[in-house]
């Protein structure tokens, strides 16, 4: 178990099963995602199986179990959204990353999300990748946004192995599926 876990646990002593999503909440955002010994350490702290401990968060959609990608993307499938075209988009992107929602690209650099509502309606169809908006998506432009993150994936990586080489920043190669810090912090921007 990590120490940001235990400390978590420690931080709940006595805890019952009401305490159950505020913790998986709490590891997930320390993690990046519940993992099946995560699930477990926490069924054994609030004495519940491992299978209750999945079967509650397997039931809310706000759970991750697998490492998310270096890169959030999130197609939007609010009504605006919709109407606009954003099932088209859904179709395409799936195609373009080879995966499903919920699901993280081999390469680790992207995840795909869909959400009910990314709250940019007039700027529809919305795809989010990160803190970034881009607006007005269409299936065509998809390529090039996927190509613009796949290539700023490479120069992070390339510039953390550089300065690792180098002896300047021994271990600051990115973990490509890092739940924060990384590229998808910081203020949104919109782009078309």
């Amino acid at each position: 178990m990590t120490q940001s876990v235990q400390q978590i646990l420690d931080a709940h002593p006595g805890a019952g099963r009401d305490a159950l999503i505020p913790i998986l909440q709490e590891v997930q955002a320390a993690e990046g995602f519940l993992s099946r010994e995560r699930m477990r350490d926490i069924g054994r702290h609030l004495g519940v199986s491992t299978a209750t401990v999945y079967g509650v968060a397997s039931f809310y959609n706000q759970f991750r179990f697998q490492p998310p990608g270096l890169y959030r993307i999130q197609l939007c499938r609010g009504t605006a959204c919709h109407v606009k075209g954003s099932s088209p988009l859904l179709e395409s992107l799936q195609r373009e990353l080879k995966i499903k929602p919920g699901q993280t690209t081999k390469d680790g650099i992207f995840s795909l999300e869909v959400v009910a509502c990314i709250g940019a309606c007039g700027l529809a169809p919305v795809i989010a990748v990160g803190s970034e908006f881009h607006a007005a998506v269409t299936a065509d432009k998809l390529p090039r946004i996927v190509k613009e993150y796949r290539d700023k994936a490479a120069a992070l990586l390339a510039a953390a192995r550089a300065e690792d080489e180098s002896g300047r920043g021994a271990g600051n190669v990115p973990d490509v599926g890092a739940p924060a810090g990384g590229p998808a912090a910081g203020p949104a921007e919109v782009t078309e």
